[in-house]
């Protein structure tokens, strides 16, 4: 009977390597996630301008208080006040002819003294000084500050009528002009010089053509209220969606430093964007009141109106540069690494130096739970920089230095919290004595 050979141990080693190992296959991160990410970051991007006009004419054009007080300082720009004097002083001068009045007056003494009919001109002229200066007196006291106050109040609230199709109120819309109603200012200044003498002004009746203002010229505006009625609703929340499409891009990344980097560079991008429409937007509307009597006031009504909004671009350029320095310094690049190494060793070596302390306890539980609390301080950081829509460069600024104060704090507390405990004294065993006892 033939005997079984034992096998071969090359051979079974040979089999063995002509069969590689395969390694566990590594998990891949879902393909679906990154273009989720993407397209969250393409509707971002798309919609931050329009988010961001929206977001001023929510609380601007819609919000009275804010309307009142962002043109409150047209009410001593040397160019509102001129254009409102000029306005003024001539619809009340083209109404009363004062040269002709003082030729009735003095028709029966001219007839006798022909050389009274020289002082005729001198006279027109001093009374329509006279109405010219009283006119500009009243732009420049406090009682036209609060007539000022309450004509924009009243203005504001004819703009939202306006926009609604009702074309009643202080701002209206007449053929393609959109004009302001300047009736009461009229009436004061007719009441102030009748006041003062000049009588020949009471009841003086002006056209209503001449008690209106062009504050813009506005072949779209039937266009715009369609707009306003579909965008209106949801533009105080527009802001918020743009914010979250950012966030999800974010949280959805496989690599979120270099989303961090992609997001600063489209918010700064945006924001240049808005820049050439504030600039554009400027140039028209100047050039569409040239000419008109609100034409040399056009400019600083205009920086003056929408100031607001270029603060908001201011911040979010300067908020995108912060993103792109914050995303660098946060990715796998050789100077970053260094960099977090170095500031994150020594707040740590800060923290660990306080392990004894109490701050030891409290610096255990916020290693625990460090990545909640940056999440909670960044949230903090947004809150500090939108609290009160006032939205500013230095707003921005100290958000920001509150942000990263509060991050080093916690990060010395996580290195109190991963400082091992001070060892305690070794205890005796029983019925030893102490070397120093005699």
């Amino acid at each position: 009977m033939a005997t079984e050979k034992p096998p071969d141990p090359t051979l079974s080693v040979g089999t063995e390597r002509s069969e590689p190992v395969r390694a566990p296959a590594a998990k891949r991160p879902s393909r679906g996630r990154s273009v989720a990410a993407v397209i969250c970051l393409v509707l971002a991007a798309l919609l931050t301008t329009p988010a961001a006009i929206a977001f001023w004419g929510q609380r601007t054009l819609n919000d009275t208080t804010r309307y009142v007080d962002t043109v409150a300082p047209l009410v001593s720009s040397p160019e509102v006040q001129d254009a409102i004097a000029t306005k003024v002083t001539t619809a009340i001068e083209d109404q009363v002819d004062i040269e002709a009045l003082l030729n009735n007056v003095f028709s029966g003494v001219i007839t006798d003294r022909p050389r009274l009919q020289r002082l005729v001109g001198p006279l027109s002229a001093a009374i329509n000084s006279l109405i010219d200066r009283e006119v500009r007196e009243f732009l420049a006291s406090d009682e036209f500050a609060d007539l000022w106050t309450a004509v924009n109040t009243r203005a504001q609230q004819s703009l939202q009528r306006l926009l609604k199709g009702d074309e009643s109120g202080a701002i209206s819309l007449q053929g393609d002009q959109v004009v302001l109603d300047l009736s009461e200012v009229i009436n004061r200044v007719e009441q102030r010089l009748v006041d003062r003498g000049l009588t020949i002004v009471k009841n003086v009746p002006i056209p209503d053509v001449d008690k209106q203002i062009v504050v813009m010229d506005a072949p779209q505006v039937r266009q715009i209220r369609t707009v306003y009625a579909f965008a209106n609703p949801v533009a105080q929340w527009l802001i918020v969606l743009v914010a979250g499409l950012y966030l999800a891009a974010l949280v959805l990344a496989r690599r979120r430093p270099r989303m961090t980097v992609i997001i600063g560079a489209v918010i700064a991008a945006n924001a240049l964007l808005l820049a050439l429409a504030l600039t554009v937007g400027r140039q028209l509307f100047i050039d569409a009141l040239a000419g008109t009597t609100f034409g040399p006031a056009s400019a600083v009504f205009y920086d003056t109106l929408l100031a607001y909004l270029d603060r908001g671009r201011q911040v979010l350029f300067w908020l995108g540069l912060i993103l792109v320095a914050f995303g660098w310094f946060a990715g796998p690049n050789r100077i970053g690494t260094a960099v977090r190494t170095t500031v994150t060793g020594g707040l740590e070596g800060i923290g660990g130096a306080l392990a004894d302390s109490p701050v030891g306890g409290a610096g255990r539980w916020v290693a625990a739970n460090a990545r909640w609390l940056r999440v909670v301080i960044g949230l903090l950081g947004v809150v500090v920089l939108l609290w009160g829509n006032d939205v500013s460069l230095s707003r921005l600024f100290w958000s920001l230095a509150l942000v990263v104060g509060l991050l080093a704090v916690v990060q010395v507390l996580v290195g109190a919290g991963k400082a091992p405990p001070p060892a305690s004294p070794p205890i005796a065993p029983a019925g030893t004595v102490p070397s120093t006892a005699k």
